[in-house]
């Protein structure tokens, strides 16, 4: 929700040769180079080209298969209602519509499974909201498009009511309002291209409980939010590549998030348990990850490159000084307490190449459960579940007053390589931040967290470090809140002594 500060802020995995995330391919490509959808460089070269593509399904029925037949208006709808569960349903090529009305959609049975032949579209009409809902688990569907159905905002088109264990695999999904599609529990997206899509291309997102062990791996997610949601509600935080609300356990690699109006991917609320590992973000107009008020993960070889050059540049040209990044930690870390592969947040061994700023980790001073300037509006830390335990006298108090804010902490930043051109991007300040700050509390009247106590904390007291990376450019850093901007001896010095280990070298475009 909360974005930056105050805002409301299997066999496809082994062919992805992630070369660009270990280093291993050239990052000199000029960004000129590229159009939408077609970049020109080595590392996009070795992704997940889904799009372009699209690995086609069986030309023949599998064997007891039923088949769906595009000449008949509802055949797909007709023919799961009369069949049993665990059924599998073979689309002919062609268009395959629904009825006309708004309400009409496929309500799988149990277990059922929908492959499309070469060619097989499953088109809405912009007349049909959803595509595929209802409650049953361990739904599959195969190779199939699905495209122009007009679900509202929030809401998604391919397992709309968010049922658990849906395989989506070798799927188009495209040019659908709302997001492409939800997400339950142990839901498995693999090898897809989610594009173009008006809010998101996956909304991961359950109304009641939350998400567990989820695997999004070897997609293109490209793109999405093409009704530019952030200008419609500003500051709304509802749009991205990919957003994650509650989710606990999730594995998203051998992704190509590129070209997403606003953010690449975005965890949300509460989620934990995440490895992003293995994925080219890049080109995508805020930043490439955003991870919020969540806990315990593991970001590693990743290359992320040109990110955030729109929404940085935006903020730069009226006169922000805040570090807006391209990798944005907020109100989150590590928290041995709640379960997890990792008890911290580990940021490691990925490549960022001329992004708008490196990483920020950030926290804000009054955003905690009970307070109204948590936009993260009913929730509260996974540590207190009831709001109303965080209110005075008791929250200035152990254990409330530390457990009742979202803290980022034990975030551990190291062997990483930060590459920036400022001649690349057309920067001539502000795009050279690596910061961790927070602002000064303030509000409410009875906060236990005035003044400049969390930007103390999270400074020098809550075990966020840099070290053992490599900088090549003109790289600045802010400590303590958006004022202090030190040079790279400032920031390796006491107070702050960050960056142990690490070398920096300017070159170019300073």
């Amino acid at each position: 929700m909360n974005k930056w500060r105050n805002w409301t802020v299997p066999a496809a995995a082994s062919a992805l040769v992630l070369l660009a995330a270990t280093g291993c391919v050239s990052t000199s490509d000029s960004p000129a180079a590229e159009s939408k959808g077609q970049p020109s460089t080595s590392a996009a070269r070795s992704v997940a080209r889904m799009c372009a593509k699209p690995a086609p399904g069986p030309a023949k029925a599998p064997a007891g298969a039923v088949t769906v037949d595009p000449a008949v208006v509802g055949d797909l709808s007709a023919k799961t209602k009369k069949n049993p569960a665990g059924t599998t349903f073979w689309l002919k090529p062609g268009t395959h519509r629904l009825d006309p009305d708004r309400y009409s959609q496929v309500v799988p049975k149990k277990g059922n499974r929908y492959i499309g032949a070469p060619g097989a579209v499953f088109d809405g009409r912009k007349k049909n909201q959803y595509a595929f809902g209802g409650g049953a688990h361990d739904v599959t569907i195969r190779y199939l498009t699905v495209q122009r159905f007009v679900a509202p905002p929030d809401e998604g088109v391919v397992n709309h009511d968010s049922a658990d264990g849906w395989v989506i695999e070798h799927a188009t999904i495209q040019r659908n309002t709302g997001a492409g599609l939800m997400a339950g529990a142990r839901q498995q997206v693999r090898a897809n291209c989610l594009r173009d899509n008006g809010q998101y291309g996956m909304n991961a997102y359950k109304s009641k409980g939350r998400i567990k062990d989820l695997v999004v791996e070897g997609n293109e997610i490209v793109g999405n939010n093409t009704g530019d949601w952030e200008r419609r509600r500003k500051g709304c935080g509802c749009t991205g590549g990919v957003k994650f609300w509650a989710v606990d356990g999730a594995d998203v690699r051998g992704n190509w998030v590129h070209d997403n109006r606003g953010t690449g991917l975005w965890a949300d609320t509460n989620n934990n348990d995440f490895r992003i590992e293995g994925n080219v973000l890049e080109a995508n107009d805020g930043a490439a990850l955003i991870y919020e008020t969540s806990y315990n993960a593991v970001i590693r070889k990743n290359t992320i490159r040109r990110n955030n050059w729109v929404e940085g540049r935006r903020y730069a040209e009226r006169g922000d000084n805040f570090p807006f990044a391209t990798v944005y930690v907020s109100e989150s870390g590590g928290e041995p307490r709640v379960k997890a592969r990792t008890d911290k947040i580990e940021i490691s061994r990925n490549v960022l190449e001329n992004n708008w700023s490196g990483i920020t980790l950030w926290e804000n001073a009054d955003r905690f459960c009970n307070s109204p300037a948590n936009t993260s509006s009913g929730d509260c830390t996974l540590l207190v579940p009831d709001t109303d335990r965080c209110a005075k006298p008791a929250i200035a108090k152990a254990p409330l007053y530390s457990d009742c804010r979202w803290k980022t902490q034990r975030v551990d930043i190291h062997d990483n390589r930060f590459i920036l051109d400022k001649s690349v991007l057309k920067c001539t300040s502000k795009c050279d931040r690596m910061a961790l700050l927070a602002n000064y509390g303030t509000y409410p009247d009875w906060s236990p967290y005035q003044g400049e106590r969390v930007a103390e904390a999270i400074t020098a007291k809550q075990h966020n470090r840099w070290h053992d990376n490599v900088y090549l450019g003109p790289w600045k850093f802010v400590a303590h809140d958006p004022s202090r901007v030190l040079d790279f001896g400032q920031w390796q010095a006491t107070p702050y002594d960050q960056d142990k280990g690490s070398t920096l070298r300017a070159r170019g475009g300073d």
